[in-house]
């Protein structure tokens, strides 16, 4: 998740911060270009923005038939498109390509993740022709993390060295979307550095990025301002990880740095085990999150679904996303 991994409709959040946990109620965002086209207004609501969903591969029959039916359950919300995470070093990458393949074969656009690191040029030019067999348009090119043990190796340094190898070998046959980090790659020396890696994978063909997750709206449009002061007109494209699980949650954030403000997590911490009270909980701070963003004008949303359908379901009926009903 980027790889996470909002708006603004009123600044005050629907569970927002306490004593001690500052707003920005100056900031205003609500005319700012976050990516290519303005944000829709109040009257057009969440159903007009695009959202597009992510998945990881299953390991078993089972997860497979379960993905499965997760992904019949939140087609009806109309995603552009859906994309599949690819493992450390390349490590479910027959995976991914077969449930890239049956999403493409129920009718729905999806984008494939695709790692560099480790890799040759002539394997990455190999895998390119395959998913062009597979009619896959659409593709998530990232660095990229090698398995525990293994050194570093390979043809491509950086995410940058990827896009322009696809670019350099395949013209315009792929929409790349990149990663990008409100609050900082936890690798990148300073906030500006991880800027310019940023800037390096635009310059070199990418046509979008989707962020890491985050909790604080502020950090993405600071994100974008940033991006716009270099001249990075590209969409940014918030990603948003929806709260099911306290303890799931802590434990990807602390793999992946993405930072949980201290007034989200000291609350979900006095829930303890109190399944329902966390998850309302969370799906408060989530809607509120994806509000902020919308009011911003953002260019859509998307989402890491952790291969679950309910909770997707409840956030995108309170925030009325998905197609108009009649």
């Amino acid at each position: 998740m980027q790889g996470a991994p909002r708006p603004e409709a009123a600044r005050v959040p629907v569970a927002g911060p306490g004593a001690g946990e500052p707003t920005d109620p100056q900031r205003n965002t609500s005319n700012r270009k976050a990516g290519m086209v303005s944000g829709p207004t109040r009257k057009d609501s969440m159903t007009t923005l695009p959202i597009s969903l992510e998945f990881f591969p299953p390991k078993t029959a089972e997860g497979a038939d379960k993905l499965r039916l997760v992904r019949q359950q939140l087609y009806g919300l109309g995603p552009e498109f859906c994309s599949v995470t690819y493992g450390a070093g390349g490590s479910t990458q027959q995976g991914t390509f077969d449930t890239v393949s049956q999403i493409l074969a129920e009718g729905v656009d999806a984008a494939s993740h695709f790692s560099c690191i480790g890799a040759t040029r002539a394997s990455v030019a190999e895998q390119l022709g395959q998913l062009k067999r597979m009619g896959v348009s659409r593709l998530v090119a990232l660095r990229g993390d090698l398995p525990s043990g293994y050194g570093t190796g390979g043809e491509f340094q950086y995410a940058s060295d990827l896009v322009a190898f696809i670019r350099e070998t395949t013209g315009d046959d792929f929409h790349i979307e990149v990663a990008c980090y409100p609050e900082t790659h936890p690798q990148a020396r300073s906030p500006e550095h991880d800027l310019q890696a940023l800037a390096a994978k635009v310059k070199a063909g990418a046509d979008s990025a989707i962020t890491q997750y985050f909790y604080n709206a502020d950090a993405y449009f600071r994100l974008v301002d940033d991006a716009r002061r270099l001249g990075l007109d590209v969409p940014l494209v918030p990603g948003i990880m929806p709260i099911a699980s306290s303890s799931q949650l802590m434990r990807f954030s602390d793999a992946c740095g993405a930072e949980i403000p201290r007034w989200i997590r000291l609350r979900l911490q006095s829930y303890g085990d109190d399944v329902a009270s966390i998850r309302a909980f969370g799906l408060d701070v989530v809607a509120d999150l994806c509000e902020r963003l919308r009011a911003g004008g953002v260019p859509s949303l998307h989402f890491y679904t952790m291969n679950q359908s309910a909770t997707m379901l409840s956030l995108c009926e309170r925030l009325g996303l998905g197609p108009v009903k009649a």
